[in-house]
């Protein structure tokens, strides 16, 4: 089968580093470790974002460590502080997994701020990522869709910043299509949509608006084929990221024949 790749030369740079798919994806919900495995390949993902605190990844020596299915040669693993409520926490989780991962300093950082819609802690983020980017790591971080609190961000130092399209898990899609937008005409770094996207055509529409790539879990573990899922996310992904680089047709309140008539008698 014709391996799909994104388009010559077009390639998602984070902190220094190339890759070829603009899809990250994570590793939660799936019903075992071999099923992880298998949707995680079939999306031709090279990211891969681990929640420290509920995976394990060498801290608990005797249980299944996922690392034995998606080994750091093969892909970058990109830890994250899924379920951390405030700064400490998710400073310390960072410095555990830089520990497990021998002093790997790229990582996702999400604060917390409600359980129920599992919002961002925008305040509580800006101080846990001005800390993490003084003590050396690289931050890619969850936000709001406030375009305001992404240029902070990136102002502190993060490498990639990444707003919500929808509460997480929601599968909604791209509710905020001109927050989302403003962000990335505004941002000298990348911004990958996080949270959200529910099937292949909001992966698309974020694409499309011009994001540099999206991060989903949900929307492919909890498929009713997982596998298949994750193969249509990544032609979705690779589909959206060309109708944006191609440009798409004005749109026109009346009718434009594909035939034009002028001159025909």
């Amino acid at each position: 089968m014709t391996q799909l790749q994104s388009p010559p030369q077009d390639y998602l740079t984070i902190a220094g580093r190339s890759y070829a798919s603009r899809l990250l994806v994570g590793t939660g919900k799936y019903k075992d470790l071999d099923e992880t495995r298998r949707a995680i390949e079939a999306s031709g993902a090279e990211i891969v974002t681990v929640a420290v605190r509920r995976v394990n990844i060498g801290q608990n020596p005797d249980e299944p460590n996922l690392l034995d299915v998606l080994p750091p040669e093969r892909y970058t693993i990109l830890p994250n502080t899924a379920g951390c409520y405030t700064v400490e926490e998710a400073v310390r989780t960072c410095r555990l997994a830089r520990e497990l991962l021998g002093g790997h300093v790229l990582v996702k950082l999400e604060v917390l701020g409600d359980p129920k819609t599992l919002f961002p802690d925008v305040s509580a983020t800006l101080v846990a990522a001005e800390q993490l980017v003084k003590d050396d790591f690289q931050v890619m971080v969850y936000t709001s869709d406030d375009p305001i609190i992404a240029k902070r961000l990136e102002d502190i130092g993060c490498v990639a910043v990444m707003p919500l399209a929808a509460p997480i898990g929601s599968g909604l899609g791209v509710q905020n299509r001109y927050n989302i937008l403003s962000i990335v005409e505004n941002a000298k770094v990348p911004i990958l949509v996080d949270a959200g996207v529910g099937t292949a055509s909001d992966a698309a529409v974020a694409m499309e608006l011009g994001c540099d790539g999206v991060l989903m879990n949900t929307a492919i573990a909890e498929a009713c084929d997982p596998v298949r899922m994750a193969r249509a996310m990544r032609h979705a992904i690779i589909a959206g990221r060309e109708a944006h680089l191609a440009g798409r047709m004005p749109r026109r309140r009346y009718a434009s024949a594909s035939s034009p008539i002028d001159g025909v008698p």
